[in-house]
């Protein structure tokens, strides 16, 4: 082929912390490591635009017990207690690691002891780039991915992708892949996702990998408009208004984000944060202070002035569904296949809840040590075959269209398409059979066109492969909102809004052409108590 054309062990495709840490850990167990990143690894994505915290709790039994116990009515009791734990005592040796051998500067308490439950994302990130480097692995910044490659067999066998800067394409050969490309925010606009298009979803299905959770992905934001700052938890501070500066009753960051979305249907909502004393101030603006630069830059002082807000799809971002995880290494149902961070399900450690950027920032330590060391592992037991194996393509829409070939700017078209369905509030957020019914049915005839004419080539091809993997995404989603007919978790429904007990199991979702679901009991899940109606409210 024309371009770069290598072979290694282990490809790690993204660049934020999952892929990182992958890429980093495959390295120190010996093996020969390529990081292949959409942007330029440790400055894009959501983790290296932002600050984060983190689950890092101390192995304390009480303290982990209520860690774990924390989250789990909220999750609908989907979560895994042997998972939660095990994550939880990963991410406990990483940050520590990171202090140590990162030299990462964490703050100290009024006690002299450093507060390693948060992280400053550009710093993590500058130094775990670093560190990935540093370990012996070859970075390829501006580099997406566009399709897997696999063997006769099936089993992954490296991937294809486009060099931006370079202008031409290239080739990994490998024994293993490890799939941490964040998850889907469709463009919505979100500070840091404009990379995270779902692609990796995309990918693994069409290697034959399954989804699981992927109802669990109406998660908004709430950012100042026109804005991209979702750093939410702020907003617990805030009073809402409407446009007549009478309060709105019932909104909040908490337990009251449906009555914003619901006001903004037909009008503005305005917010201040007026419930932060003077010690809540000072210490939010150390603890985020990019949330700040906004405010700052238009001149208004959030917690004294009024300012229009509006809610910022985060998809499986902030959701927990992704590829289904089947082994402790992170391995999927396709052999040579790793999932890490938020392209993998977080149910495992969130159930159907958010972990918003604690339990994220966790997992994408764990699973990428886990699936970094899994990859290396697997590369190892195939031996000198790893790169000699005849390599098939895998990927379908956008590169290969099963009729005439259409123009090659057709991913805006499906891009609009799409957006339309999954960003608005009525239809995505306020979730309704009927209205998911009729969106799927418009999502169907979106891929259907999608696969038959959606072909573009070069940098034009990355595009029209995030375009339909935003389209899988969507399917992918609604077919398995419909397939829970109930209100668990994220998973609110308008028309059921009480969580069903004979409805405890996960949804096992996949398939291109043809959108299926199934159901897959819990093994080792805690038993829900009955619940009561559930408020139909995400928060973060």
């Amino acid at each position: 082929m024309t371009g770069l054309d290598l072979t290694t062990d282990v490809l790690v495709v993204g660049g934020g912390p999952a892929a990182a840490w992958a890429a980093l850990k495959a390295a120190q167990d010996g093996a020969d490591v390529v990081l292949a990143d959409k942007g330029y690894c440790g400055t894009s994505g959501a983790t290296a635009s932002a600050g984060t915290g983190v689950w890092y709790v101390p192995p304390e039994p009480a303290a982990r017990e209520a860690a774990m116990a924390s989250r789990e009515a909220l999750g609908g009791y989907l979560a895994d207690r042997r998972w939660m734990t095990r994550v939880l005592d990963q991410t406990y040796a990483g940050m520590n690691e990171l202090a140590a051998a990162g030299r990462y500067p964490f703050p100290t308490g009024p006690d002299g002891k450093q507060l390693r439950n948060g992280l400053q994302g550009p710093e993590y990130m500058r130094r775990m780039r670093i560190r990935v480097q540093r370990a012996g692995a070859r970075i390829l910044d501006h580099s997406p991915v566009t399709e897997l490659l696999t063997d006769p067999s099936g089993a992954v066998a490296g991937a294809r992708g486009h060099r931006r800067q370079a202008g031409q394409p290239y080739r990994v050969r490998a024994g293993a892949v490890v799939l941490a490309t964040g998850g889907c925010a469709f463009l919505s606009g979100a500070l840091g996702c404009n990379v995270n298009t779902g692609d990796g979803a995309l990918f693994a299905a069409e290697a034959g990998a399954e989804l699981s959770g992927m109802e669990f992905s109406n998660a908004y934001g709430i950012a100042p408009e026109g804005t991209s700052v979702t750093k939410t938890a702020f907003y617990s501070f805030a009073t809402f208004y409407r446009e007549d500066g009478t309060v709105l009753e019932g909104a909040a960051s908490q337990g009251g984000r449906s009555v914003i979305a619901r006001t903004l249907l037909d009008e503005k909502v305005y917010c201040r944060l007026d419930r932060a004393d003077a010690a809540a101030r000072q210490a939010m603006r150390l603890a985020q202070p990019n949330f700040f630069l906004t405010f700052d830059r238009l001149g208004i002082d959030p917690f004294t002035q009024l300012f229009a807000v509006t809610l910022l799809a985060e998809g499986t971002v902030r959701g927990t569904g992704g590829i289904r995880i089947t082994g402790d290494d992170c391995s999927t149902t396709v052999p040579g296949l790793y999932a890490a961070g938020d392209a993998a399900t977080r149910e495992l450690i969130c159930g159907g809840f958010t972990g918003g950027g604690s339990h994220n920032a966790a997992w994408a330590i764990s699973s990428g040590t886990w699936a970094g060391r899994g990859a290396a592992r697997h590369a190892r037991s195939l031996g000198i075959r790893a790169g000699t194996r005849r390599l098939v393509a895998a990927g379908g829409a956008g590169l290969r269209p099963t009729g005439a070939p259409g123009s090659a700017d057709g991913f805006r078209d499906v891009i609009t398409a799409v957006q339309g369905e999954v960003l608005p509030y009525e239809k995505n957020y306020l979730r309704h059979g009927d209205r998911l019914t009729a969106s799927l049915e418009v999502l169907d005839d979106v891929w259907e066109e999608t696969r038959a004419s959606l072909h573009a080539e070069g940098h034009d091809a990355v595009r029209a492969r995030q375009a339909a993997a935003m389209a899988a995404h969507a399917r992918w989603m609604y077919a398995s909102a419909l397939a829970r007919t109930e209100t668990r978790g994220m998973a609110k429904r308008l028309d059921f809004p009480a969580q069903d007990p004979e409805q405890h199991h996960r949804i096992v979702t996949g398939g291109l052409d043809r959108v299926w679901t199934r159901t897959e009991p819990l093994t080792s899940a805690p038993t829900a108590p009955t619940a009561p109606a559930a408020s139909l409210e995400v928060a973060s």
